[in-house]
């Protein structure tokens, strides 16, 4: 996964109405109500089929720290899926969607160009079309690279040109050296 797609899987998991199982029993039995088989389960966490029901009977309580962030990954990934389509369709509709960043940001302005912009922390909302855009782009399997583009577009309109009002000179924004990215929607 890349920076922005890890950034909307973890805004998703924000919508929660009900937390996910803590206990490690309670994943895997999660997991396997929702895969079928422990073999499905042993697949997507990388590990054997024995292992996972050993984990269901508590037999082995403390799995590697890989193996328990797939785990955890897998389980959020999986939780409450329309809570989160429904969420994510507000967001694509009328809500839009907030980036806080620290990234380095390019632009080109007339003659001006610059791929080496300084770092700026920006906390920017963005409207409803830029969200159903970027979740329609990664929906597509779009790269990171495009999804950033998608998110430096709406920065250059919103906050850059603030909606029109300045900086019309300005025809192109980079999102470059991301630092960190977090989406709230």
């Amino acid at each position: 996964m890349g920076e922005i797609e890890d950034a909307i899987e973890r805004a998703s998991w924000e919508t929660f109405t009900k937390e996910p199982p803590k206990t490690l029993q309670g994943r895997i039995n999660y997991l396997l109500r929702q895969m079928g088989t422990a073999k499905a389960v042993a697949e997507e966490l990388g590990v054997t089929a024995d292992s996972v029901n050993r984990y269901r009977r508590g037999a082995r309580k403390n799995p590697p720290e890989d193996i328990a962030a797939k785990i955890d990954m897998a389980v959020r990934t999986r939780w409450q899926p329309q809570v989160r389509r429904r969420r994510r369709k507000q967001a694509g509709a009328a809500g839009g969607i907030t980036v806080d960043t620290r990234a380095r940001f390019g632009y080109k302005a007339g003659r001006l160009t610059t791929d080496d912009g300084r770092f700026r922390r920006l906390t920017v909302h963005l409207p409803a079309a830029y969200a159903q855009r970027l979740f329609d782009a990664r929906d597509a399997g779009a790269s990171d690279q495009d999804m950033r583009g998608i998110i430096a577009e709406g920065f250059k309109e919103v906050y850059f040109q603030d909606g029109g009002g300045r900086a019309m000179g300005l025809s192109d924004v980079e999102l470059n050296d991301i630092d960190y990215l977090d989406l709230d929607y």
